[in-house]
């Protein structure tokens, strides 16, 4: 009888570890995921329109800042190319700070810069999954997005001055393409600093070469 209770212990500690190794293991896989989602460009859609097209702008974006940003050291953070210009660092703020405008769009959502709320602080790699997470969820909105439901995501801003409002349109010739002219860069400042863009990435295939 004892020996039966000594095995049912042992079996249900087996099992709580093994469960606890499952979770541990499908968290990993998760962040991993959403890390390393644009390793390569995703798939593209079957058919062309309004949101498809506009999802695969955000995708090659996702693309350029995936590896425009990976790898980089304290010293590219730090670098810049003149006493008046931006850090990598303060460059890769800035884009972060896109990325919510683009993603509040989507999720219709204003940016209100009158809320007074702590600001938080990220390191570089928080701050570059939190972007890529931005990118990715943007993206995967567009792909469901209609023409009417693009027209719907409208840019937002708050201050103290009032409220501007501008449509989608200005999100692709703003924020957008704002986001992938730092990504560039991003990726000269890198290349400065003694750490260079992966030449073995085709930005045309959206992979590596060797894939």
């Amino acid at each position: 009888m004892i020996h039966s209770f000594e095995n049912f212990s042992l079996i249900k500690y087996y099992m709580r570890t093994f469960l606890l190794f499952l979770v541990c293991l499908s968290t990993s896989a998760l962040a991993q995921d959403s890390t390393d989602y644009y390793y390569k460009i995703p798939d593209y859609p079957e058919n062309y329109n309004a949101g498809t097209v506009a999802a695969r702008v955000v995708d090659g974006l996702g693309l350029r800042y995936y590896w425009g940003t990976v790898g980089l050291r304290a010293d590219d953070l730090d670098y810049k190319p003149s006493p008046e210009a931006r850090t990598a660092a303060e460059t890769i703020d800035h884009i972060y700070g896109l990325t919510n405008v683009l993603v509040n769009s989507t999720r219709k959502l204003p940016n209100d810069f009158t809320k007074e709320e702590e600001e938080e602080e990220l390191t570089f790699e928080e701050k570059r999954a939190k972007t890529l997470q931005n990118i990715r969820e943007a993206s995967e909105i567009l792909k469901r997005s209609s023409a009417e439901d693009l027209a719907s995501y409208k840019i937002i801003f708050i201050s103290s001055r009032g409220t501007s409002e501008y449509p989608f349109w200005n999100q692709l010739n703003g924020p957008l393409a704002d986001a992938i002219w730092h990504v560039g860069q991003v990726v000269s400042f890198r290349r400065a600093s003694g750490n260079p863009f992966n030449s073995n990435v085709s930005l045309l295939r959206g992979r590596l070469r060797d894939q």
